[in-house]
């Protein structure tokens, strides 16, 4: 087993590697073909950094060959996702206000723009929510017409950010391929590099799922819980120290825009593969995540609200959510 958990931390390695060199060439394309800051940062940016956690339950559902197990890893990995980010995610974000409050000068208000944010946060309850009350539902047409709904759904959540996203996200950082080789960074090397890098991601994906597998098996335990414990912290949140940073800097939009968008486009996307390529029946694990999950954004969203305002104390409410929920898998054996 022990090779099998030094190989699973090689994957996880590979992919956030992989993401990486595919956000910075994304950004590059954006640039080359002249589109705009909010489709660059806000879109293209976005949707790079969910790529490792969506990419797993893709590799897990329709290419592993493991069965039930796969299955298990691949919804896990679904519903993992904004569960950490709504909780875990949300409650570091919190701390990392208290922790650089000497730094900030702020208070206990974060500079943030509330309509942005409720407005992210308001998404992705509404499709999160959509979204798992599709696995009590049996009709199947039914199922597959939710499916569509969440696509169609980001397709609008995007069209509204570009339209409303003014933000400017700076320089960007050199393209990686071409500081190798001191070369100038043309559309050729930009492609080869989202290439190498959507391979690593595929190739770094299909070596997790295997050997999440494997550990499952030896240890008796169930590849769900395993799966919605350890697949998201290991792809979220080393994204999401970009956060802590952008709160060192007092740039608090950018730091919670840097969750609440990935947000949305995990309760849509990944959701939606979900329900059209499995049965998407979720147990009590999978059911109770996306529960707490829900109620921790609602109390953000409702904070802002009411309040007009935000700050640390809704945001670190989601730990005591995540407490909840390990506690539940601790009781339950992790079966």
């Amino acid at each position: 087993m022990g090779m099998d958990i030094v190989l699973m931390i090689l994957s996880l390695g590979i992919i956030l590697l992989a993401c990486e060199l595919f956000t910075n060439g994304i950004e590059w394309l954006g640039k080359k073909l002249k589109l705009g800051d909010g489709v660059v940062g806000s879109i293209f940016s976005a949707i790079g950094t969910c790529l490792p956690e969506t990419m797993i339950p893709i590799i897990a559902i329709l290419f592993s060959k493991g069965g039930a197990n796969s299955t298990d890893i691949g919804i896990g990995a679904i519903v993992g996702a904004p569960f950490m980010l709504s909780t875990l995610a949300f409650f570091i974000t919190g701390i990392s206000v208290l922790a650089f409050w000497n730094k900030r000068k702020t208070g206990m208000t974060m500079n943030v723009n509330n309509k942005i944010l409720s407005r992210d946060i308001g998404f992705f309850i509404v499709v999160y929510s959509l979204g798992i009350a599709a696995a009590f539902i049996n009709i199947t047409m039914v199922k597959y017409a939710i499916a569509a709904f969440l696509i169609a759904y980001y397709i609008y959540y995007i069209i509204l950010t570009v339209k409303n996203d003014h933000v400017s996200h700076g320089e960007l950082d050199s393209l990686y391929i071409v500081k190798l080789i001191n070369a100038k960074p043309n559309m050729g090397f930009i492609v080869l590099q989202i290439a190498i890098a959507l391979s690593g991601i595929i190739f770094g994906a299909h070596l997790f799922v295997d050997h999440i597998e494997k550990i499952s098996d030896i240890l008796g335990i169930s590849a769900l819980a395993l799966s919605l414990v350890i697949t998201p912290i290991a792809t979220e949140l080393p994204e999401k120290f970009n956060s802590i940073i952008w709160i060192s800097k007092r740039k608090d939009t950018l730091a919670l825009g840097n969750i609440t968008g990935a947000m949305v486009f995990q309760s849509c996307i990944p959701v939606s593969i979900g329900i059209l390529a499995t049965s998407w029946e979720l147990d009590t694990k999978a059911v109770l995540s996306a529960v707490l999950a829900i109620l921790s954004a609602t109390v953000t969203f409702l904070w802002i609200k009411v309040k007009g305002k935000l700050n640390p104390i809704p945001l670190m409410c989601g730990g005591v959510f995540y407490a909840i929920f390990l506690t539940f898998l601790i009781m339950q054996g992790f079966k």
